[in-house]
């Protein structure tokens, strides 16, 4: 990546474990494109609840050529993400996806809806 990632952590002390996994998989989506320019990625914690716990929040930011990718990922009532570290596999497998549909998209390699004729 020709620019560094961003991470910010809110709501939760900072950890170096955390980030060097966030940077670790933000340096994976150079394979789905290697022209990424710039790339932010939010970690929040969970709310403060006296009976529930909540589920961690990632959100990503993808500025690539003809496009910002954006995607957060809370999923409501899940305890799946009550882990920090599936919280940010899910948003990068997220991502990752997005960024592939786009880079299809730029080569022109999608098909067309039959609904578009």
């Amino acid at each position: 990546m020709t620019n560094p990632v961003q991470v910010t952590f809110r709501g939760i002390d900072v950890s170096p474990a955390v980030d060097d996994y966030v940077r670790k998989r933000a340096a994976k989506l150079e394979t789905f494109s290697a022209r990424i320019t710039h790339c932010r990625v939010a970690v929040e914690g969970p709310p403060h609840h006296k009976k529930h716990g909540g589920s961690y929040r990632v959100r990503v930011e993808l500025n690539v050529p003809g496009a910002d990718l954006v995607v957060a990922r809370t999923p409501p009532g899940s305890i799946e993400n009550q882990d920090i570290y599936a919280a940010v596999d899910d948003a990068f497998d997220s991502v990752g996806r997005v960024l592939q549909d786009h880079v299809q998209r730029q080569r022109g390699e999608t098909k067309a809806r039959a609904d578009q004729y």
